[in-house]
């Protein structure tokens, strides 16, 4: 008798992801992305994500964090046979809003703060594994490099993390 191989990853299909991930300033990573898949199962990602870092000022940490809106495409690179695991190399647009201790300038010593809150732009570029469980759910493993300008937080901020991808169609 024939036996059927799941069909994943076709063109038209839609999937929500959940991800949270660790950053390279002892901050944390906590994202929702929308995956529409394209030919070749390549696809088109949107998402939102909140970057949370804190850095140390003498015995107390000042709160940094950046709301991204994110907007790009995912090249399927690797895939196996069995359409189990994919691995992508993706480049993303991002644009958002940064705020260093929510706003406050005067720290509780008296010392001001020079850094403002301010709209960042930017790119991503990700590569990142998704691990079929079952038809509909896939585990995800990513690394990405962010680039953001028009902050105080630095250029550059390095992630990692994981997710779970749910297909909706």
């Amino acid at each position: 008798a024939g036996r059927a191989e799941a069909q994943r990853c076709l063109p038209k299909m839609r999937g929500i992801e959940l991800r949270a991930g660790l950053n390279e300033a002892d901050g944390y990573v906590l994202g929702a992305m929308l995956s529409s898949y394209a030919k070749g199962g390549n696809k088109w990602v949107y998402g939102l994500e909140y970057l949370k870092t804190s850095h140390g000022y003498r015995s107390t940490t000042i709160p940094a964090a950046q709301f991204t809106a994110e907007g790009g495409y995912y090249y399927n690179f690797l895939s196996d046979a069995k359409k189990v695991v994919f691995f992508y190399a993706g480049a993303s647009a991002l644009a958002g809003y940064e705020t260093v201790n929510w706003g406050g300038k005067t720290l509780y010593d008296g010392a001001r703060l020079n850094n403002k809150d301010a709209f960042v732009y930017g790119c991503a570029a990700t590569l990142e594994m998704e691990l079929y469980l079952v038809d509909f759910i896939a585990l995800t493993a990513s690394l990405r490099e962010r680039f953001l300008w028009g902050g105080s937080m630095g250029v550059c901020h390095t992630e990692y993390g994981i997710g779970v991808k749910f297909i909706i169609n």
